[in-house]
């Protein structure tokens, strides 16, 4: 067809990248028919250099003191520049080295017009050649180029990974993906050499495309056309990038390997691709004003400006600006590439036209470069001020008095950053219409907030890998009357929070501080997502391995961290389908989990991971088996067997799971901090009871004492009988010690209890990072609970109460924690079936969270995902930290009546 033969139309794409004859979908000839505002995904330079072998190949050989990151297949024959490098002349001087490389672009088309006969083929089988690099994992980055003069590039913000020589592709965030496989040595580092290896392939792209436009070989240059485009970029043992091939459009797995994922995410991806080439976004206001900026008042509404001698701007720089301005506020899920503000690459840029243009015949091309540069800076000014880095204002603060003398121009590039509770040292207004408003929000590290931040928008969501734990987050009033305050009314202005995983929520309140007593005017709320653990797709060949500890928190430095390869033999045993039951809930033990290396974490499937005791494991109980078991027996008819918890918040969440687990829905929930009686579970044939202890909250010379409220709980839940048809289970986060055990034992006898059945849940991992509000420990202090620990435990079994180990459950998991402030909650309870635009709060539990039996195919955890996808619930317990310790509880609990 010809373009001219279509019904009105903006954008036109061809996907499929040639036609049954051979023949290109889109014809260079039809570009000439294009009206000023449609657009075509063709730009034949591109094409030509980076999507043919053959270009490839030019480049590298004339660009070869460059050493581009390209592994081009086999080059004999191809041309480049004469020997003497295009590069190493850069930096020459003299007339006779500009009539060189004057002349060398010439010399260098001639012999690529006359070569395309002459091509030497790589060889047959590329996949040899892949093999052959040894890459460890392949990337494919989805580049789109609006503009080729100047050029004009961004990339999105998520890449399709594989490892070879496995086919199965997954998508992830560039960023993730950078900061998961380049942890241990810098992953900004190396994700800006992987956009900085794309930019110098582009920007050589356009170098030749400008130097030969009325040679030989020149293309029809096409203003209003684009170019998608897939880096399939490979990374071996170093940080390097090496691009393997660049495909014409946006490439992906074959669909008969797809899955809805995949499929989902291309939609996204050309969704963000039509609303960069389509924006919707004015720039005219935008475009003034950053003028404006760049030439001073000179600048006049109709874009021009009048300075001394100097020119008018075109009608072609004007188009671009505004093209670019409507780019950057349509960016979605691409960043930009280029312009580029890396010195590096502006280096790049002047040296490669001073190479080809000695003469200076392309300045305009540098001129409008400049002009982008400018324009980005300015647009960057105006619309992300606020967004500056914590660190450097609080260092601000601390270390700077309004009476220092601060040079001028310091002063006036940190303006926007300087903060202070008085009044006149901050940047206020007494406007009535801002009182509602903050300025600015900071944070660290800097989250990239969504929407953009403006003082009218009160909710926003930002998202943070997994390794981020907390945050620092402030903020500052619009209002000189004004103050703000995080979370309550009388909050301070700036906290450091925790971040579990899922979602986080702050909010952030506006107090009119001019009345007598302050009233809050507008609340703004910041939800922030932390990611779960990174996770690969279960290869094949993978290997297992173990851990206790990470080596972020070494709690026993005498031994080793991190995941340590199992042995044939440790494998071979937990294989076995005869499996004898643990006898105690403290058998040493350690996670286990599948990687491609245990070398690298960054492998291995964390979904699969299961904590495997030493030697037995421990029985997961069907429904009607543990209905059984907390029924009681036939003998006691008079009495329904009765369980009481006392502890914190952690109790609470065991207490949840196992009612869940009993009636197989949870059908009231609440924050209790009280006593609390469920007379409702296994269908009224079972009681349960809680006390919260310690309350904290309270006055120290006003809390009750634990061996009141566990006086009190006992009242509350009478008549008990002096068997284990009563259950007493104690424990929480590290209040506990061996003088609770002993008044446990006090008070059971005192009232005639002592045959009950008393369950010690040990201490577990919480309050190891610096949070406002809260006593934080040091790492002697975390690593002393080892110890702590172990004398709770041996005193339970001395005093012969069972026990339920949680401290070598969860001190290897750290940073694993949910929601809440001590960063020791491993559980949370969420609605069943949670709105739309809450997506991440879901999750169903994985089938391998069973306690110590090998990857094996039994029966009994498919009754752990029966209840946690029943939609009959309202609430369900989250966490699979949570449930593997729960499990042991329930294991323990009905341990005895199995006996009998």
């Amino acid at each position: 067809f010809l373009i001219g033969d279509i019904s009105p139309w903006d954008l036109l794409i061809c996907l499929s990248s040639r036609k049954n004859d051979g023949t290109g979908c889109i014809q260079i000839e039809d570009l000439h028919h294009l009206e000023l505002f449609q657009k075509v995904n063709l730009l034949p330079e591109i094409q030509h250099f980076l999507c043919r072998k053959e270009g490839l190949c030019q480049i590298t050989k004339t660009f070869s003191d460059l050493q581009l990151p390209v592994a081009s297949p086999e080059c004999s024959g191809q041309p480049g520049l004469p020997r003497a490098s295009a590069t190493s002349s850069v930096s020459q001087g003299g007339q006779s080295a500009g009539e060189a490389r004057a002349a060398r672009p010439r010399y260098w088309w001639k012999r690529s017009a006359s070569a395309q006969t002459n091509w030497v083929s790589a060889s047959p089988d590329h996949k040899d050649i892949l093999k052959a690099q040894d890459f460890s994992v392949i990337i494919k980055a989805y580049v789109l180029v609006t503009s080729l003069t100047p050029l004009r590039a961004f990339i999105h913000s998520t890449a399709t990974v594989w490892h070879p020589p496995k086919k199965n592709h997954f998508s992830v965030k560039l960023q993730r993906f950078f900061e998961i496989f380049f942890k241990s040595s810098s992953p900004q580092q190396a994700f800006s050499d992987m956009k900085e290896a794309i930019s110098k392939l582009l920007l050589i792209t356009e170098v030749f495309s400008e130097s030969s436009a009325s040679g030989p070989n020149s293309f029809s240059q096409c203003r209003q056309c684009f170019q998608m485009l897939t880096f399939d970029i490979g990374f071996g043992t170093s940080i390097t990038p090496v691009v393997l091939e660049v495909h014409e459009n946006f490439d992906f797995q074959d669909d008969n390997e797809s899955n809805i994922q995949d499929q989902t995410f291309k939609e996204f991806l050309f969704e963000d691709t039509f609303k960069l080439l389509l924006p919707n976004e004015s720039s005219t206001s935008s475009l003034i004003e950053a003028l404006q900026k760049i030439y001073g008042s000179a600048m006049t509404k109709d874009g021009t400006y009048h300075k001394d001698d100097e020119q008018c701007l075109s009608l072609e720089e004007i188009n671009s600006m505004i093209t670019f301005i409507k780019e950057l506020k349509s960016l979605g899920q691409f960043e930009l590439l280029f312009p580029s503000a890396a010195p590096k690459i502006q280096t790049l840029l002047h040296d490669l036209y001073h190479m080809v243009d000695p003469m200076r015949r392309l300045g305009s091309v540098l001129t409008v470069h400049w002009l982008l540069s400018s324009l980005l800076e300015q647009f960057q000014f105006m619309t992300k001020e606020a967004h500056t880095n914590l660190s450097e204002w609080n260092s601000s603060q601390e270390n700077a008095s309004p009476k220092q003398n601060v040079p001028s121009d310091s002063r006036k590039n940190h303006e926007a950053l300087h903060y202070s509770s008085k009044t006149k040292e901050r940047q206020c207004s007494y406007d009535k219409d801002t009182l509602s408003h903050i300025r600015q929000i900071f944070t660290s590290p800097q989250l990239d907030l969504n929407p953009q931040f403006n003082p009218k928008i009160k909710e926003y969501y930002a998202e943070v890998p997994f390794d981020v734990v907390t945050v620092k987050i402030g903020a500052e009033p619009s209002n000189c009357q004004c103050q703000v305050h995080l979370d309550e009314k009388k909050g301070p202005s700036i906290a450091n929070y925790p971040l579990g995983l899922g979602l986080n929520k702050v909010i952030v309140l506006v107090t009119n501080d001019s009345q007598p007593k302050p009233q809050v005017v507008s609340s703004y709320k910041i939800t922030i997502y932390r990611e779960d653990r990174p996770s690969l797709p279960l290869f094949d060949d993978y290997m297992m391995c173990g851990f206790v500890q990470d080596c972020g928190s070494r709690i026993r430095p005498e031994e080793s961290c991190g995941l340590q390869p199992l042995s044939h033999e440790y494998l071979s045993a937990i294989s076995q389908t005869v499996f004898k039951t643990c006898e105690a809930g403290d058998t040493k033990g350690q996670w286990i989990v599948p990687c491609l290396s245990c070398s690298d974490n960054r492998t291995c499937d964390w979904r699969e991971i299961t904590w495997q005791p030493h030697g037995c494991r421990y029985s997961v109980l069907a429904k009607p088996e543990l209905q059984r078991c907390v029924e009681g027996r036939r003998s006691y008819l008079s009495f329904h067997p009765k369980i009481l918890f006392i502890g914190d918040s952690t109790n609470r969440g065991m207490m949840y799971y196992l009612i869940e687990r009993v009636n197989k829905t949870l059908q009231e929930w609440q924050k209790t901090h009280d006593v609390k009686c469920y007379h409702n579970i296994n269908e009224g044939k079972t009681f349960i009871s809680y006390s919260y202890y310690p309350q904290f909250w309270m006055n120290v010379n006003q809390r009750p004492t634990f061996e009141k409220a566990l006086e009190q709980l006992l009242q509350r839940s009478r008549p008990l009988e002096n068997t284990d048809q009563t259950v007493l289970i104690v424990g929480g986060v590290q209040w506990l010690n061996s003088n609770h055990l002993q008044i446990i034992q006090k008070v059971l006898n005192r009232e005639n209890l002592s045959n009950i059945l008393v369950i010690i849940k040990s201490i577990g991992m919480g309050f190891h990072l610096p949070v406002d509000g809260i006593h934080s420990l040091s790492q002697a202090e975390v690593q002393n609970l080892w110890n702590e620990n172990l004398i709770i435990l041996d005193t339970a079994k001395n005093f012969g109460y069972e026990v339920v180990d949680t401290f070598v459950i969860t001190m290897g998991r750290y940073k694993e924690f949910l929601q809440g402030k001590c960063g020791c909650h491993f559980h949370e309870v969420v609605k069943s079936n949670p709105p739309e635009k809450s997506p991440h709060i879901t999750m169903t539990l994985s089938r391998h969270y069973t306690l110590g039996k090998y990857f094996g195919s039994q029966s009994k955890p498919s009754q752990l995902q029966d209840y946690a996808t029943n939609s009959q619930s309202p609430y369900h317990v989250r966490g699979p930290i949570n449930q593997v310790y729960s499990e042991i509880l329930l294991s323990r609990l009905c341990a005895s009546k199995r006996e009998l």
